[in-house]
């Protein structure tokens, strides 16, 4: 290779990716190469033994040049500018060039964690970019059960995830507060004022029995007052008016809530509604503070009926041409977007199907500046997502059509003991999200909520959420980082100090092959981060910090960290001291907390 020297970069891929930028560029000097420069990739090896990067540049040229493979990789391996990050570059298989990596390589990065600390991990893929999060969004007519635990962790992970990548992460509730369940909550709460127990046959058909009923029914009659919202305001659409300006942050206004009243009235069907509505907002809001999940703005879907937007949706849908009327029903031709039948927005009765407010939402995001927007929703709602989009194509205002991103989760079973664990004494008829926390922790049931595939079937097994032992990945990720500052501890009380830049100028005693796996690891972590978010996969960062604590605790239990050598001494806590600050910093994406001690 020339001998050429390469700037310093901020990770292992930027550099390599440096290279074979420089590689081409010379070979199209020399006229070996001339097109333009391809959209190649830069993968980490399945094995060592074919080097730790492996990229496809020759692979992707070779159809243009009309050349093979692996000659094209050959003239690139030849171009290479030497670099000490790199010990060796092969051709292999059918022209994958792969890049064998030295040990400075490694050591670079763990430099990098310590000069860093908490920004370690973040980009700037997003440029500041605005991007709304639609998650959990419960019809308010119950407690929050475990499916909405799993959504609500997915979508704050998400929103964590996206803001770490350089995001402007604006968090949203869609409150569906409109509609025929709504209606019967009210009939449920109405009853339990007058009296009415769900065995009576007065009971309404479709009532809701939990226990909490009664006590929306107590405070309604004995006049108490509900404050619904978030404490820093219930800002609905003007939250997110403006959000193409660069003020983005002076977009929301300073309200704080909706306080309401109890009216008393038993016959007051449409205060018990409103009040019953308020009462349960209150408490989803305040189960998910425990949580540890906040909005910046929630939305109501009544406020799209009131203000017209609904009515709004289906007649430029009508002027474009996109709708029919059939059997007194209005209908959407949402065929002609790919759908596999025609939709009914409008019934005989005059009343709209559950879509059509789904359309109009959307369109107040688009139009609030939300070019790009997430909505994370049970897959049990799959077959709505055709249908909003159809609907959004159908107003023809330059919608894309892959408008909004759906993120898609499977729901929850819940065992203890071996068995599944299905009702609550409170909700009647499922586990509660406060139920959840209740026997298995916060930290516990946010990591869990997130250790699979969002699309993937998840048992929560609440026994192994409880235990204290390698099995529990929640327990063995903080054990690594309490273990840490352990070491920390035992410096103090023997009054060793360390000096991190004395420590790294002999990062190179980090020589033992456990070592070396824990810093390949730490590695890892920035392209983990960007995977997790760019690909909506949360689950990559829960199981990336099992790993990386799994490697930290075999090299923990292979060699002594406070040993009397100063400089190898200095050199382990340094690596010990970026463990733990990427290990803190990939929980704290999780919402999980990282403790100094257990």
């Amino acid at each position: 290779m020339p001998d050429r020297p390469v700037p310093a970069h901020s990770h292992v891929k930027d550099a390599l990716s440096e290279l074979l930028l420089r590689a081409l560029e010379s070979l199209r000097r020399a006229e070996a190469v001339d097109v333009a420069t391809p959209d190649f990739v830069i993968e980490r090896t399945r094995s060592r033994e074919h080097g730790d990067f492996a990229c496809n540049a020759a692979l992707v040229l070779a159809p243009t040049l009309r050349q093979k493979p692996r000659d094209i990789a050959g003239e690139i391996v030849g171009a290479l500018p030497e670099s000490p990050l790199v010990h060796r570059v092969e051709v292999a298989g059918p022209g994958f060039i792969n890049f064998f990596l030295t040990d400075r390589a490694w050591q670079d990065e763990i430099r990098r964690v310590l000069h860093e600390g908490a920004n370690y991990g973040h980009c700037q893929i997003g440029r500041g970019r605005p991007v709304g999060v639609e998650f959990v969004s419960a019809n308010p007519t119950g407690p929050l059960h475990v499916g909405h635990a799993r959504n609500a962790v997915i979508g704050d992970t998400l929103a964590r995830l996206h803001a770490a990548t350089g995001w402007q992460v604006y968090r949203e509730y869609y409150y569906n507060d409109a509609g025929a369940q709504i209606n019967n909550l009210a009939l449920s709460v109405q009853a339990r004022i007058k009296g009415i127990e769900p065995e009576d046959p007065r009971w309404p058909a479709d009532g809701y029995r939990g226990e909490y009923i009664r006590d929306i029914a107590r405070d309604y009659a004995s006049g108490a007052a509900v404050e619904a919202g978030h404490p820093h305001g219930d800002y609905n659409r003007e939250h997110t008016r403006e959000l193409a300006r660069d003020d983005v942050g002076g977009a929301a206004p300073g309200t704080t809530g909706d306080r309401l009243p109890g009216k008393q009235d038993p016959d007051d069907l449409d205060a018990i509604r409103d009040f019953a509505v308020a009462w349960l907002r209150r408490e989803q809001d305040e189960d998910l503070r425990t949580f540890g999940v906040e909005f910046d703005s929630y939305f109501l879907e009544s406020s799209l009926y009131r203000e017209g937007q609904v009515e709004r949706v289906v007649e430029r849908i009508a002027q474009q041409g996109h709708s029919y009327e059939d059997d007194g029903a209005l209908w959407l031709r949402s065929t002609d977007f790919g759908d596999d039948k025609d939709r009914v927005m409008r019934k005989s009765d005059g009343a709209y199907t559950y879509f059509v407010p789904d359309v109009a939402y959307h369109l107040s995001k688009w139009e609030r500046g939300y070019k790009r927007a997430m909505t994370v929703l049970g897959a049990d709602h799959h077959g709505s997502l055709t249908r909003v989009r159809a609907g959004l194509q159908a107003l023809e205002i330059g919608i894309p059509k892959d408008w909004p991103e759906y993120v898609l989760y499977q729901m929850v079973t819940v065992m203890k003991g071996g068995e599944e664990v299905k009702i609550s004494k409170r909700a009647g008829s499922y586990v509660t999200l406060r139920d959840l926390i209740g026997m298995a922790g916060l930290d516990a049931t946010r990591y869990f909520m997130v250790a699979r595939k969002s699309d993937s079937q998840l048992v929560f097994d609440i026994d192994l959420a409880r235990s204290q032992t390698n099995d529990n990945p929640v327990y063995y990720i903080q054990y690594a980082h309490a273990r840490v500052c352990s070491v920390q501890r035992q410096m103090h009380e023997r009054s060793l100090v360390f000096e991190q830049h004395e420590a790294l100028k002999h990062l190179d005693r980090l020589d033992s092959a456990p070592a070396r796996n824990v810093m390949v690891g730490i590695s890892r972590f920035p392209e983990i981060v960007a995977a997790a978010a760019g690909n909506f996969e949360p689950h990559l960062l829960a199981q990336y910090l099992r790993e990386l604590a799994g490697a930290f605790h075999v090299w923990y239990n292979a060699e002594q960290f406070l040993v009397d050598d100063e400089a190898l001494r200095n050199a382990r806590v340094a690596l010990a001291y970026a463990t733990r600050q990427v290990l803190a910093n990939g929980l704290g994406m999780l919402g999980v907390s990282a403790p100094a001690s257990m």
